[in-house]
């Protein structure tokens, strides 16, 4: 079983944090189009003993394209490529595209889930971040979407300057009043290159409030599981039966294809990476050519990796695949490098499963943690 990931590089404008790649001109779409499909047929064979049991539209805004559009681009797929009966089809969404006329003609595609990045239900903090969305159509969206689509998931973003644990309990308060079956709910992050980087630079904008963003994290943990979500990844927070089958392959290290400008890719051995350049990517598959680089994965890469997706799940870290996957020195370097944890209560060992997890404590610390038993 395997996934495939569509990069769709296209914004209607920068949100002051975001360091995805993506263009705020759709000059080029019709172009960028017919260059995915390309490489959707020069990438078939890549997964051809696999079925495909996802796909998912990120970038970007996927939610720019026209139905005919996105139609064109499944013709492809389905026409190349092994599809399961029931497969999960996510389109990453802004609330100012899903009009209800919109959202009943993706309801009629092969789209059945849908990620909407509302981010807050508060137009202050909408401006802070440069969205282009108010409160109320992030309201009215999820409620005309929620007619159509059962399987929905939101984005929140917490640790944004000034929102008090008051605001932030009411932006999951609407969330759980919308009836939205999976919360995603990042931390406001600063990267290099983004206008809020620039602005802290230039004391426009306060750095950011790490301990801010810990309460926030303790409220969405609390609230949420009060709610009957279970959090099955350090920012996932699912109903049951609505966990992300799409990102759930990844962080169980299974295979995927990353199509479009800056996708990754992973065939189990192997991880690729398409160019982060529109005019580049497209000129190199109108040649007929893969604008990618390959990395053989080494050992160490491997375990490294699986210990940093496992300890963001609930599923842990397990020390007899450890033991058959990488060998029996990887397992005893593991169990010798995380009793300061266990003794911090920050990792847990349940003997019986031989399975490590992360603890309350830990959760918020996970990619650190994670860091620390890497094997370089």
């Amino acid at each position: 079983m395997a996934g495939i990931y569509l990069h769709i590089p296209f914004c209607k404008q920068a949100c002051y944090y975001c360091d995805f790649h993506f263009s705020a001109s759709l000059k080029r779409k019709d172009e960028m189009i017919n260059a995915i499909k390309k490489e959707l047929l020069l990438r078939k064979d890549e997964l051809k003993s696999d079925n495909i049991k996802t796909i998912y539209f990120g970038g970007g805004t996927p939610s720019l394209l026209s139905i005919n559009e996105i139609n064109s681009i499944f013709n492809v797929i389905y026409n190349n490529y092994k599809i399961v009966e029931k497969p999960e089809i996510t389109l990453e969404a802004n609330p100012d595209d899903l009009t209800l006329e919109k959202i009943i003609q993706l309801s009629k595609s092969p789209i059945n889930r849908l990620s909407i990045g509302i981010q807050s239900f508060f137009d202050d903090d909408l401006k802070f971040m440069n969205r282009a969305h108010n409160a109320s159509e992030a309201q009215s969206c999820i409620e005309n979407a929620s007619k159509y689509f059962k399987n929905i998931t939101i984005d929140l973003i917490y640790g944004v300057p000034n929102m008090s644990k008051k605001k932030w309990l009411e932006n999951l308060q609407r969330a759980f009043n919308l009836g939205v079956p999976h919360i995603s709910s990042y931390a406001l992050t600063v990267e290099e290159k983004t206008a809020l980087y620039s602005f802290i630079k230039k004391g426009k904008v306060a750095p950011l409030d790490e301990n801010l963003a810990l309460e926030h994290f303790n409220i969405l943990v609390a609230e949420t599981k009060k709610q009957g979500f279970v959090q099955y990844e350090i920012s996932n927070f699912g109903k049951p039966e609505y966990f992300s089958k799409h990102n759930t392959s990844y962080w169980l290290g299974e295979k995927y294809l990353g199509i479009g400008p800056s996708a990754h890719s992973f065939n189990g051995v192997e991880r690729s990476w398409n160019i982060s350049n529109n005019p580049k990517y497209i000129k190199s598959l109108n040649a007929g050519e893969l604008p990618l680089e390959i990395e053989k994965l080494s050992l160490n890469n491997k375990f490294n990796e699986y210990i940093m997706t496992g300890l963001r799940t609930i599923w842990g870290v397990n020390l007899n695949k450890i033991k058959s996957d990488f060998g029996t020195s990887y397992s005893e370097k593991l169990l010798k490098n995380i009793k300061p944890f266990l003794q911090k209560k920050l990792l847990d060992f349940n003997i019986e499963t031989q399975t490590l997890t992360t603890t309350k404590k830990g959760k918020f610390l996970s990619d650190g943690i994670a860091s620390d038993l890497f094997i370089i």
